[in-house]
């Protein structure tokens, strides 16, 4: 089975941590996994009265998430919550009512910070969010890691953190696997 996991990091920041460690967890990926980083920085905001006639970019937003097998989130912690960025996406692909590509792909959830609770209410936030979308998420699994120096080296993850994180790597894609 051939999977396209879709990776949507809820950071546009040119520099950010989040997508620092989502591109070197994704090369923790079997060979055969088709990786697909989601634009999200160029959406208009939300507004019920495009639904009808949606932006370009949002409709290429909503066709990447229909190709992909499962959905990897990669998010930062704004505030005790989620990015609005990624809040937006959210909210573009679940709309018009009823018409949400979301349904039915399985999921996982992951966030770097220099917090020392990493990003977990933001996780917690998003999974809430998931649960309404009717997205299986990934449990028993969970990754609230703090961003310090050789989480991520050159790309890859670094050696203290690798085990890790290849077991949660490992398990969304056995998760994808049993439930896409």
């Amino acid at each position: 089975m051939s999977l396209n996991i879709a990776v949507v990091v809820g950071s546009i920041r040119k520099d950010s941590f989040n997508k620092q460690f989502a591109e070197a967890l994704v090369k923790l990926f079997p060979g055969d996994v088709k990786v697909n980083f989601i634009r999200i920085d160029d959406l208009p905001l939300y507004s019920q009265d495009d639904d009808g006639s949606p932006a370009p970019e949002v409709t290429r937003l909503r066709e990447e998430i229909k190709a992909a097998s499962g959905v990897l989130f990669v998010t930062p912690e704004y505030n005790r919550s989620i990015p609005g960025v990624l809040k937006n996406a959210i909210d573009h692909a679940s709309r018009p009512w009823g018409k949400s590509v979301w349904a039915g792909k399985p999921a996982a959830v992951v966030g770097v910070s220099v917090g020392a609770i990493g990003t977990a209410l933001a996780q917690q936030h998003l999974r809430n969010v998931l649960a309404y979308l009717a997205m299986p998420t990934l449990s028993g699994h969970e990754a609230f890691i703090h961003w310090k120096d050789g989480l991520v080296e050159n790309g890859e993850i670094g050696a203290n953190s690798k085990e890790f994180v290849q077991g949660f790597a490992s398990a969304f894609i056995d998760w994808v696997k049993k439930t896409a």
